[in-house]
């Protein structure tokens, strides 16, 4: 016969208690279960100390404290002259696309004008086709291949 499980309870991390039940004879093996630890355990891991970063705090005077303050100043200038770069450029770019829609808008116009005016060609072209162009009646034909055949 098997062997009843029975849990016994472990004290966990960031309020999480670990599970641990007895194998059954049969020979499972044991299986680890997380479950909360109970009331007002949030399950969320507390953030590291800032401190934790910083062995001590350093003298303003010292000459590593001094350096350290000269490299990140150079790195924020960096930064800003580098953001400002780019602030510029995109303005560049704004400006030179805004001269190339206002150049093809201007295109635009041109074409559909050409457009209409050869339209309007074309059309006048083929009313006068229409004007010029006389139905040929039956009777013609018939008369012009009868005096052919003779």
């Amino acid at each position: 016969m098997s062997k009843i499980v029975q849990p016994s309870s472990a004290p966990g991390v960031n309020g999480i208690s670990v599970i641990h039940t007895q194998a059954h004879a049969s020979g499972l093996q044991q299986v680890p279960q997380l479950v909360p630890a109970g009331p007002g355990g949030g399950g969320k891991a507390a953030p590291p100390s800032k401190q934790s970063k910083k062995s001590s705090p350093m003298d303003r005077n010292s000459d590593e404290y001094r350096q350290r303050r000269e490299r990140n100043n150079m790195a924020v200038k960096k930064s800003r002259l580098k953001s400002k770069q780019k602030a510029q450029d995109t303005l560049q770019r704004v400006n030179q696309l805004k001269e190339e829609n206002e150049r093809l808008e201007a295109k635009i116009k041109l074409l559909t004008k050409e457009l209409s005016v050869l339209k309007d060609l074309f059309l006048e072209h083929a009313h006068n086709l229409a004007d010029n162009v006389q139905p040929i009646s039956t009777e013609n034909t018939t008369t012009n291949s009868d005096t052919a055949g003779q």
